[in-house]
């Protein structure tokens, strides 16, 4: 088994906030094939069905991934979106097809040789970043795709730029991961991870390869296993879930819940929402 295979098992990054709108916006997940599971969680696609007859409020949520993403009918415009310590809101155009490529934690930087803090918290041009996928996606991408086809393009590809990565797995970074995931980012970093690195040695491999600190990075684990759960708003009251997750008490868990997601707990496991 692979280093990031594990990273795969223990880790499920959720991008919820657009299942519960109506049904003339879908966003749907797809695998890539077996060999590239290891190092991408899925290809995605966000689209209209039918023209919006206003702009579209899209919101993304912490997931402690990367990603690759444009809007398929001008794929030449294509981006990277890095770690975010918060969640980020854009508005679309009443009509638009997005196509993404989610990477597992740690793997876009061994990929295109990028440190991850350089493009925390932004949206930048993916050809500042990967000039030969830029260029590559631009060619061969078009809005007449079918999901089938634009995994086909997507595994192709990957797999050709794998075949010339060297990748560099320091088993005691990737057992500090190890440790925060089976833990649910629940544990005292400097007591905890006893993986023959220094906190300083251990932030500063954490900055280059996952985008952020290893404390926020354990807050976005733990938030992410918060939306794993979909509690209901009486198991969020009746449980102290808050406890569970790492927080002292429900105000600062409402606090980094707002942060990650935009709204409070309650509100995004409502019915409504």
């Amino acid at each position: 088994m692979s280093i990031t295979t594990h990273i795969r098992e223990l880790f499920q990054p959720i991008q919820p906030t657009v299942s519960k709108t109506s049904g003339n916006v879908t966003y749907v997940e797809f695998l890539p094939s077996i060999n590239l599971q290891p190092y991408i969680y899925c290809y995605w696609q966000l689209k209209t069905t039918k023209r919006l007859g206003t702009p579209f409020s899209y919101k993304v949520v912490s997931d402690g991934c990367i990603d690759i993403l444009f809007e398929i009918n001008t794929p030449q415009d294509n981006f990277v979106a890095g770690f975010c310590r918060k969640y980020t809101e854009y508005e679309l155009n009443p009509e638009f097809n997005y196509v993404g490529i989610r990477f597992l934690p740690t793997i876009f930087p061994q990929i295109f040789k990028v440190n991850a803090s350089e493009l925390s918290n932004k949206f930048q041009s993916l050809e500042d970043f990967a000039p030969e996928t830029s260029q590559f996606i631009a060619k061969h991408f078009n809005s007449g795709m079918t999901v089938n086809e634009i995994k086909v393009s997507f595994d192709s590809y990957f797999q050709g730029v794998l075949k010339k990565i060297t990748f560099d797995f320091d088993s005691r970074f990737y057992n500090a991961i190890d440790v925060i995931l089976k833990n649910y980012g629940v544990l005292n970093l400097e007591k905890d991870i006893d993986v023959g690195l220094s906190i300083r040695q251990l932030r500063r491999l954490f900055h280059f390869y996952i985008g952020d600190s290893p404390k926020t990075f354990s807050k976005v684990v733990q938030f992410q296993n918060i939306l794993k759960a979909k509690p209901s708003n009486q198991s969020l009251n009746q449980n102290k879930l808050f406890y569970d997750s790492g927080h002292y008490d429900q105000s600062h868990f409402i606090k980094d819940f707002k942060t990650f997601y935009g709204v409070t707990p309650s509100k995004a496991f409502s019915n409504d929402y």
